[in-house]
């Protein structure tokens, strides 16, 4: 594994020497010196998820939580459509993901992954990499490594290791889960989210309806994965998104019993129950953290489910919030003030005051232009 980092290594450093000195065939000229430093800002990024070309719509936070578009980036891929799908065309969550100055997106029609340098509201497209299966659909990071997993052939999850703002993909980090690809309706039996654990120490992955179970892969220091993951069915419960919450539980919204669960995952992978909340709403499919505080998108009802953290990884209800219609992924701002949900019937985003009690108030919402059915949101 050592020589794999190695190689690695090397991989990105040929990489960035290739793009000094034959110039930026996947990537945008560098930026005058006058450009605010690489980070964060009050930005948010929705991707359209496009057929005939994938891009990253920039918008600027106001302080009242409202959004104004600052700028369109192609990712240089395409997005694509589950079949079956209607507001949701990637059945997934996760599929743009902002970790430490980079933003990654997925590109599910081209079978790719693109880096973005984060610069304000600004983006620089630095690479498109290919993720080395069919219809790559979540993004995860922790520290120097990335994983991507594709929906199609059985799902896999395919590892990089990243090197300054760079990403090479690792051959060995590939693994299979040897999913039914003949199960159908496609967008519910494809499987939902990649998701390191907070620690770095495991890595899930929900299956959705083909299997109804979570999977749980081990992570060694290298970055590499066990070679089977511990699988924990879930009869019925169709677990679709996850997050986790500040004891480290996993917090996963199911889409067969449209609620919310916790669990608490053992040192050997295996998923053991600990709470369960009701939405009440139907599809009950994305979730997001606040804090204390979790909010379920609900893609048949069109509302938000509000639940606070009561503690030991028991949830209580805070109430129901409407959006427009389809509502899919979320994020919310890093200082915690607002929730932008994703409305995939009319590819709007609607933002939302978070209250001090954890109320939902709308502040004002957009149309992202050529993102009906698109999914992927993150919030600075």
């Amino acid at each position: 594994m050592r020589t794999q980092l190695r190689l690695a290594v090397a991989a990105v450093a040929a990489v960035a020497a290739t793009a000094l000195f034959t110039g930026p065939a996947l990537a945008a000229p560098a930026p005058s010196s006058s450009a605010p430093p690489l980070g964060p800002s009050a930005a948010v990024f929705v991707q359209t998820d496009g057929l005939a070309g994938n891009s990253v719509v920039a918008y600027d936070r106001a302080p009242d939580g409202t959004l104004h578009q600052a700028g369109t980036y192609p990712t240089g891929g395409v997005g694509g459509a589950l079949t079956g799908s209607v507001v949701d065309h990637l059945a997934s969550q996760g599929s743009l993901v902002y970790d430490r100055g980079l933003l990654y997106a997925v590109n599910a029609g081209s079978n790719t992954l693109t880096v973005f340098a984060v610069r304000g509201d600004r983006l620089i497209r630095l690479e498109v990499l290919s993720t080395g299966g069919s219809f790559p659909v979540s993004v995860t990071a922790h520290g120097p490594f990335v994983y991507v997993l594709d929906a199609r052939a059985g799902g896999a999850v395919q590892g990089y290791a990243r090197i300054g703002d760079f990403l090479v993909r690792v051959p060995s980090y590939n693994r299979p889960l040897g999913l039914d690809p003949t199960q159908t309706p496609e967008f519910t039996h494809t499987p939902g989210q990649v998701a390191f654990t907070p620690d770095g120490s495991h890595l899930v992955v929900t299956t959705k309806g083909n299997g109804s179970a979570i999977d749980v892969f081990a992570v060694d220091r290298f970055g590499g994965l066990s070679h089977h993951p511990v699988v924990t069915p879930e009869p019925g419960a169709v677990p679709f998104a996850v997050s986790f919450d500040a004891g480290g539980h996993l917090v996963v919204a199911e889409a067969g019993t449209n609620a919310v669960a916790t669990f608490r995952i053992d040192p050997s992978g295996a998923v053991i129950p600990t709470a369960q909340a009701a939405t009440g709403q139907a599809a009950t499919c994305w979730i997001v953290r606040d804090g204390s505080r979790f909010y379920a998108s609900n893609a048949g009802s069109s509302t938000l489910s509000g639940f606070t953290d009561a503690g030991a990884g028991t949830l209580a209800a805070l109430g129901t919030t409407a959006t427009g219609p389809g509502t899919v992924d979320a994020a919310v701002s890093s200082d915690g003030r607002y929730l932008y949900a994703q409305t995939g019937g009319n590819g709007g985003v609607d933002a939302f005051r978070v209250g001090a009690d954890g109320s939902l108030t709308k502040v004002g919402s957009v149309v992202v232009p050529g993102a009906v059915g698109g999914e992927g949101i993150a919030a600075l």
